[in-house]
C-alpha cells in the first residue's frame, strides 16, 4: 500500500484541529437550523424547574425527595427534614445557581420539597415560588439574585395545597397562583389584599376522572386585564378580581387533552400594535396526547402523540380555533418565544403522557414556528440534540438569544443505569439560526439605554443602536420579553412585546436612533424586569435588562 499523499494528511490535519477547538460537545454547523452545544455533562441535580434572573443566572431545581444528589451541600452543610420521604438527613443540594456567561454553577439549599411547584419573578426581580410536594404544599419560598443569596421560605404563606399549580404575574405586581391537585380554586400572593381562596369551578368540570388532564392550566393575562385559563381542552376568560367567568371559549376541535398528564404547551402569542385603541391577543397551543393515552400508558401501551396545533384570537366577540399540523408529534414539549417574535417548540416526547416510565420515542429535533407567515409554511424543522429530554425537562430564552434546555427524569429517583432514558444532570444550549455568525453585520448592538435602565408606561424611549451592515429601515423592531418560569413544559409569566419601530434616525458611523412608545399599561405588560432587544431583518441583539414601572 503507498504512503497517504500530502492532501490526505492535511485533510486529516484540519479535521482534527477543528474538533480540538470546539467544547465538549459537537456543534452543528447547519447555521438554517440551529446548532447544539453541551455545557454541562452535569450540574450534580435535574433541572425540572428553572427561571432566569436579572443577574444573568438561572435558578433550577429538582426535588428535595428524590435521594442524595450528585451536588454536595458547601462547607459540610446538611438538610435536616424529618418529614422528608427519601433522607431525612441530606448532604447534597436540590437547587443550583447557574451563571450563564461564566458557565459555572453553586450549590443551593432548599428545605421543603419543592416538586412540581410553581413561580414568577415579582417586579422587585426576586423569584417568588410556591408549593410543592408533601412539607412543601404550604411553601412560599424567595429567592434574590445577589452572589451568595440562598432561599428563604415561610412556612404556611398558602391558604391551600398547591402542587401542579400555576403562575402569573398580575397588574399589581401580585402573583395569582391557580389550581394544584385536588385544588379547584385560585389564591393570591402575597395576602395583602386577599387572603382565602376563591372557588373555580372550571377546574372540577375538567378534571378528567382518574387521569385529571387539567393540572398546571395555562394562564395568561389578557389585554383587558382578565386572565386567559385553559385546562384539558377548553378555556375561560376570568374576571379574578369578582371571581366572574366573564368568556366561555369552544373546545379545541377533536377534543383531546393538553393539560398534565396528556402535557402540551402553549403560549400569548407577541403583542402587537400596543398603542391601538383595541389590541388583539391570541394564543397558541401545540401537541399533547390522544384521549385514553395515559391509562394506555400504564398499561405499556404508548400512543402516539398529537400533531397538531390550535390557535385562537381571545380578543375576538367570536372565537374559534385555528387548527395546524407539526411536521413531528409531540408531548411534553416546550414553547419558547424568541426575541424575533418566532415561538421555538423543543423537549418532549413523540408517544405517551407525562409520568413515571410513561414516555417513548424522544423528539430530538426542535421545530421553529413563525407565527406570521402563511398557514402550511410555518413550521421549519431544527437540527436535533442527541440527548432525550422527556418528563422533566426544561427551557428558557437567555439574553444573548440563546435557549437553555436542561431536566429529563422520568423516574421516581435519581436513576442512571438500565433504564430507557437515564436521569439528565446536562444543561446544553440550542443557538437558533439567528445567531450564526455570518449575520454579523446584520445583528444591532444596543448602545443605549444601558442595562438595567428604568423605563415608565407610554413614554417616548429611544433606542440607540449600531448596526455595520446595510439597514432596512422597515424591518427594525424593538421588542421586550419577560422572563418566564418554567416547568412541566409550561413557561408561566412569558410574554413578548413588540414595541415596533416609529422612527429610525441615522447618526452616522453606522449608528441609528429608535424610537418607539413603551407599554400604555400593566395590563399589557406588568411592572417589573423585562429583556429589550432590537430586531433587524430577523436577526436580533444581545438583549438588556431594563425595568417597566
Amino acid at each position: 500500500m503507498s504512503a497517504p499523499g500530502p492532501a490526505f494528511i492535511l485533510s486529516i490535519i484540519l479535521f482534527q484541529l477543528l474538533f480540538a477547538t470546539q467544547p465538549c460537545h459537537r456543534i452543528l454547523t447547519s447555521a438554517a437550523g440551529g446548532r447544539w452545544q453541551l455545557l454541562q455533562k452535569s450540574i450534580g441535580i435535574s433541572a425540572m424547574h428553572m427561571q432566569l434572573l436579572r443577574n444573568d443566572r438561572i435558578v433550577m431545581f429538582d426535588r428535595t425527595d428524590f435521594g442524595p444528589s450528585q451536588l454536595p451541600l458547601p462547607n459540610g452543610k446538611c438538610r435536616n427534614d424529618p418529614a422528608d420521604t427519601a433522607l431525612n438527613v441530606d448532604c447534597t443540594a436540590h437547587s443550583v445557581e447557574y451563571d450563564v456567561f461564566s458557565n459555572k454553577f453553586r450549590a443551593l439549599t432548599v428545605q421543603t420539597d419543592v416538586w412540581c411547584s410553581s413561580g414568577a419573578v415579582i417586579p422587585s426581580g426576586n423569584l417568588v415560588q410556591t408549593g410543592g410536594f408533601n412539607d412543601g404544599e404550604r411553601r412560599v419560598r424567595v429567592f434574590s439574585p445577589c452572589s451568595n443569596c440562598d432561599w428563604r421560605e415561610i412556612p404556611n404563606g398558602l391558604a391551600a395545597k398547591r402542587w401542579y399549580a400555576t403562575n402569573h404575574i398580575l397588574p399589581d405586581g401580585r402573583q395569582i397562583v391557580v389550581g394544584g391537585r385536588k385544588q379547584f380554586n385560585y389564591e393570591f400572593v402575597p395576602k395583602n389584599i386577599a387572603a382565602n381562596t376563591f372557588n373555580l369551578p372550571f377546574l372540577s368540570e375538567t378534571n378528567d376522572r382518574g387521569v385529571e388532564n387539567n393540572l398546571y392550566p395555562f394562564v395568561f393575562l389578557n389585554v383587558d386585564g382578565n386572565l386567559f385559563i385553559f385546562a384539558n381542552n377548553r378555556a375561560i376568560l376570568l374576571d379574578y378580581v369578582n371571581n366572574k367567568v366573564v368568556k366561555t371559549y369552544p373546545a379545541i376541535p377533536g377534543g383531546d387533552p393538553r393539560s398534565y398528564p396528556s402535557t402540551g404547551s402553549a403560549v400569548l402569542l407577541p403583542l402587537k400594535n400596543l398603542q391601538a385603541p383595541a389590541v388583539e391577543a391570541e394564543v397558541f397551543i401545540c401537541g399533547g396526547a390522544p384521549k385514553g393515552s395515559h391509562i394506555q400508558a400504564l398499561r405499556n401501551k404508548f400512543i402516539e402523540a398529537l400533531n397538531t396545533c390550535a390557535r385562537i384570537k381571545i380578543t375576538d366577540p367570536k372565537p374559534q380555533w385555528v387548527m395546524e399540523t407539526m411536521p413531528l408529534a409531540r408531548v411534553m414539549g416546550d414553547m419558547i418565544l424568541l426575541p424575533n417574535s418566532n415561538v421555538l417548540l423543543i423537549n418532549g416526547a413523540g408517544s405517551g403522557t407525562a409520568g413515571w416510565e410513561l414516555g417513548r420515542n424522544p423528539v430530538l429535533n426542535p421545530v421553529l414556528y413563525k407565527p406570521d407567515n402563511k398557514i402550511g409554511t410555518r413550521f421549519e424543522t431544527q437540527n436535533p440534540t442527541t440527548i432525550p429530554r422527556m418528563y422533566h425537562s426544561t427551557a428558557a430564552l437567555l439574553r444573548d438569544g440563546r435557549v437553555l434546555v436542561g431536566g429529563s427524569n422520568p423516574h421516581a429517583l435519581y436513576n442512571f443505569t438500565k433504564v430507557l432514558f437515564p436521569t439528565e444532570l446536562s444543561l446544553e444550549s440550542f443557538s437558533p439560526g439567528y445567531l450564526d455568525a455570518k449575520f454579523i453585520n446584520l445583528r444591532p448592538i444596543i448602545v443605549t439605554p444601558k442595562s438595567m435602565s428604568l423605563i415608565n408606561y407610554r413614554k417616548k424611549l429611544t433606542v440607540q443602536v449600531v448596526i455595520k451592515g446595510r439597514v432596512a429601515q422597515n424591518l427594525v423592531s424593538v421588542t421586550m420579553v419577560a422572563p418566564a418560569f418554567n416547568t412541566h413544559s409550561f413557561s408561566m409569566n412569558q410574554r413578548l412585546l413588540v414595541l415596533g419601530n416609529d422612527k429610525l434616525t441615522a447618526l452616522g458611523k453606522s449608528t441609528y436612533n429608535i424610537d418607539v412608545v413603551t407599554p400604555p399599561s400593566g395590563n399589557l405588560a406588568p411592572t417589573g424586569f423585562y429583556l429589550l432587544f432590537v430586531v433587524h431583518q430577523g436577526i436580533p441583539s444581545q438583549g438588556i435588562w431594563v425595568k417597566l414601572q
